[in-house]
């Protein structure tokens, strides 16, 4: 992770930068799946500054090879007039680093009772017993609005930025580039 490429989204009056976001990520996403590449991650340096979303920056992480691969594949194709793409970089010397992970809420209590039950071999009525209505988890945390391509569902990707770290740590990205054991630079 020595190099990286910021994207930013620019204003737009017709569009939310919220949306506008979602809709890189999305993009960025079925790039990484085409790639196929677990070497890039992600982070979101402005995401702090932010009262709702992830801020106006996405910033891609990753060796020189790997993002100009990414690159190659033209995938800001229906982006480019949102956004500005700056060169590829290298990190800065001396910067911390810190995991950017996905965080799943449990936020359906008849799912983990279905599960519950086949998991424990026991019936729907014991599991609803041991789950209460109640054990529903909501997350305050910053999302990216997607849809699934298996399903055509739209969920919400929540994504946690980890404290800072002075050392790196190596590790493999999900095809959304993220990862709840790799660190990415933090500048």
């Amino acid at each position: 992770m020595d190099r990286y490429i910021d994207l930013t989204i620019l204003p737009d009056p017709e569009f939310q930068a919220t949306v506008l976001m979602s809709a890189l990520f999305s993009k960025l996403h079925k790039a990484l799946v085409a790639e196929g590449s677990r070497q890039i991650g992600v982070s979101f340096p402005r995401v702090e500054e932010e009262a709702v979303g992830m801020g106006p920056v996405l910033r891609v992480h990753g060796s020189a090879g790997n993002l100009e691969s990414l690159m190659s594949l033209n995938w800001l194709l229906g982006m480019r007039d949102h956004t500005r793409l700056s060169e590829i970089e290298p990190v800065p010397p001396k910067t911390m680093h810190r995991i950017v992970r996905r965080v799943q809420a449990k936020s359906n209590p008849e799912r983990l009772r279905r599960r519950l039950a086949k998991r424990k071999n026991i019936s729907l009525e014991q599991a609803r017993e041991l789950i209460p209505e109640t054990a529903a988890q909501r997350l305050t945390l910053p999302f990216v609005s997607l849809r699934s391509a298996s399903t055509g569902r739209s969920f919400r990707l929540f994504i946690e930025h980890l404290p800072l770290e002075p050392e790196p740590k190596t590790g493999e990205f999900s095809l959304y580039g993220l990862s709840s054991t790799a660190t990415v630079p933090w500048f």
